[in-house]
């Protein structure tokens, strides 16, 4: 699609182009699309899986209990979420039906390859330094092979466009974990997180 030369437009028009797309199941059973969120320019684009159900109500990345774990570590870390961009690798949210609940389902491999075009052109208008991929599913999507993230996370690896990737968890993971243990995960994810401070120096 040919885009507006301004990348402000260029995301207001790429947002609109994801609410119409087809090219995998998955559109058609979402409110809407989810686009990305943050500034032109901004140093650092934090990716992750996928929208889930508060997200696919409101049209906003990172809005649902998940997100709010990344704003409570956001907020310590000292980072104004205003001044990243902040997205996920697939733009509609999978789900299941579980009487009326609607259950977050990963993405298959096909459907996470039909919307990296869309990745892919977010990056080209915002022009990070660096990414934070949350979770294997937006691990790939930046590095192009498949991630484990438990022994792959806290270290920078390089992705497909020779910039530098931090992978770690979904903060999802760390809600579905072991309550008893859910504070030592947090410690040791807020550590992972804190290794891109750097690109909001």
């Amino acid at each position: 699609m040919q885009l507006p030369a301004d990348p402000a437009k260029a995301l207001a028009a790429l947002r609109q182009a994801t609410d119409v797309c087809r090219e995998c199941p998955i559109g058609w059973n979402a409110t809407q699309s989810v686009f990305g969120e943050g500034p032109v320019g901004a140093m650092l684009m934090v990716v992750g899986e996928q929208p889930g159900d508060q997200e696919d109500l409101q049209g906003r990345p990172f809005v649902g209990p998940a997100g709010r774990l990344f704003d409570r570590a956001a907020e310590q870390l000292g980072w104004a979420r205003e001044r990243l961009y902040v997205t996920n690798a697939v733009k509609h949210f999978k789900f299941e039906l579980r009487g009326k609940r609607r259950m977050h389902k990963t993405p298959a491999q096909r459907e996470v390859a039909a919307c990296l075009q869309w990745l892919e052109s977010e990056i080209d208008q915002v022009r990070p330094q660096a990414f934070i991929a949350l979770g294997g599913t937006a691990a790939r999507a930046l590095l192009g092979r498949p991630v484990a993230v438990v022994s792959e996370r806290g270290r920078w690896h390089t992705g497909l466009r020779g910039l530098p990737v931090l992978v770690s968890l979904h903060p999802s993971a760390l809600l579905r974990g072991d309550p008893a243990e859910r504070e030592s995960a947090y410690a040791q994810w807020l550590a992972d997180l804190a290794l891109a401070g750097k690109y909001l120096a």
